[in-house]
């Protein structure tokens, strides 16, 4: 089935609450992002996201944090696809140490895992 992979760095911005911690729906704006990708791969078209069956949230998230989110098309119908969401934490600030330094986890931090479904319409569906 076809994959994507997006990694990106957590801004203050993205920090929401205190302790720089960044508000779980970025995840799914990322999970949005990978959808996207997706549907562009498979059908040259950016469908529509419908709706999510289940979301988790598994981990704290902060200011600084790189995030790799990534996704999955795992059921394709006439017009949707059904789609697997993982998203991890891959390298950490460690502020204890200094302000700029950063740890590559060994074990990446699963934070978040999705599922749902997106939909191209039939006359939009250019990959066939």
């Amino acid at each position: 089935m076809v994959k994507s992979t997006i990694r990106l760095r957590m801004s203050a911005h993205d920090a929401h609450y205190g302790g720089e911690l960044v508000d779980g729906a970025r995840m799914l704006g990322l999970f949005g992002d990978v959808a996207t990708e997706l549907l562009i791969i498979n059908d040259g078209d950016e469908g529509l996201f419908k709706a999510y069956d289940s979301v988790e949230f598994l981990a704290p998230v902060h200011a600084g944090d790189f995030i790799e989110a990534t996704g999955e098309i795992v059921s394709v119908g006439n017009t949707s696809r059904k789609m697997v969401f993982e998203a991890r934490k891959v390298i950490t600030p460690r502020t204890d140490i200094n302000d700029s330094a950063c740890d590559v986890l060994t074990e990446p931090v699963v934070v978040c895992r999705a599922s749902g479904t997106c939909v191209v319409l039939k006359d939009r569906q250019r990959n066939k």
